[in-house]
């Protein structure tokens, strides 16, 4: 993204401004100077989705999406994968008990499809604790080299809309997006399409698709982040039409549900 800087001047007869307010004025958002410094992924190329495991990229891979416990896969683009809106299975110990969403009965929710406790983002003041935290694992991406960061679950409020709003994801994933900026990451928007035109407000820089070929939600996203999109699916379905209507644009390949690594028996990967 490039920052344009304008310069406002008056008749210094009718006004003048001090020093610290010319000097705001001329100066760039921090968010937006750093987000003009980072790589984005190649696009249209070999991706692999390794989440649930790593292993040896196949050949002709140049950008990989791994878990922020694992290494990044040397000298190919790297994705680190984060666990963001949601604690990780059995891990809602690890978090203040305040920060897990509780319903009007007091009892924490969960996203049952996965056995995941939901974090609480709504007031300020706990999006900014959740996310020093994961603040916290976003330094422990760019300490290992990673590129970027693929927050997930940013459409966890689509799930619980009696209790999370698209505003409230909106403003917690900004806090990571710059977090992510100031260590040199860019940082990507995990599905959640019909929040991909608000990425200048949300500091999102490419697009980490699932089954958007499935559900015909590939156009979104390129109509936020042209060919910045790397798509996932999970069905033959899903692939044949992602890779028809996309195939010469995106980078696209086709997992296992489980995202298993190569060498186990439920492994499949797929490309166009």
């Amino acid at each position: 993204m490039s920052l344009n800087r304008v310069l406002r001047t008056g008749i210094a007869a009718s006004a003048a401004l001090t020093a610290t307010a010319v000097a705001c004025l001329l100066a760039p958002s921090t968010a937006a100077a750093d987000a003009s410094a980072v790589e984005l992924p190649p696009a249209h190329t070999g991706f692999d989705y390794q989440i649930g495991g790593a292993y040896t990229p196949p050949a002709g891979v140049k950008v990989v999406s791994r878990d922020r416990t694992a290494a990044p896969a040397p000298g190919l683009y790297n994705i680190c994968y984060l666990n963001a809106f949601q604690a990780q299975p059995g891990a809602e110990g690890e978090w203040d008990a305040d920060l897990l969403l509780r319903d009007e009965s007091g009892d924490v929710v969960y996203d049952g499809d996965w056995g995941e406790a939901v974090l609480d983002i709504r007031t300020a003041d706990k999006r900014e604790r959740i996310a020093a935290k994961v603040g916290g694992w976003i330094d422990g991406c760019a300490d290992k080299g990673f590129d970027a960061i693929e927050p997930d679950n940013y459409d966890t409020f689509t799930r619980f809309p009696d209790l999370l709003t698209a505003s409230q994801a909106k403003s917690f994933v900004k806090l990571l997006s710059a977090r992510a900026h100031q260590q040199g990451l860019a940082a990507a928007q995990k599905n959640t399409p019909q929040l991909a035109g608000a990425r200048q407000e949300t500091g999102l820089d490419f697009a980490v698709a699932e089954e958007c070929g499935a559900y015909d939600e590939c156009g979104e996203y390129t109509a936020a982040f042209g060919d910045d999109v790397v798509v996932i699916e999970y069905s033959a379905e899903g692939l044949r039409t992602a890779c028809a209507g996309w195939g010469d644009q995106l980078s696209i390949v086709r997992r296992d549900l489980d995202v298993s690594p190569a060498g186990s028996s439920g492994y499949l990967r797929q490309t166009c």
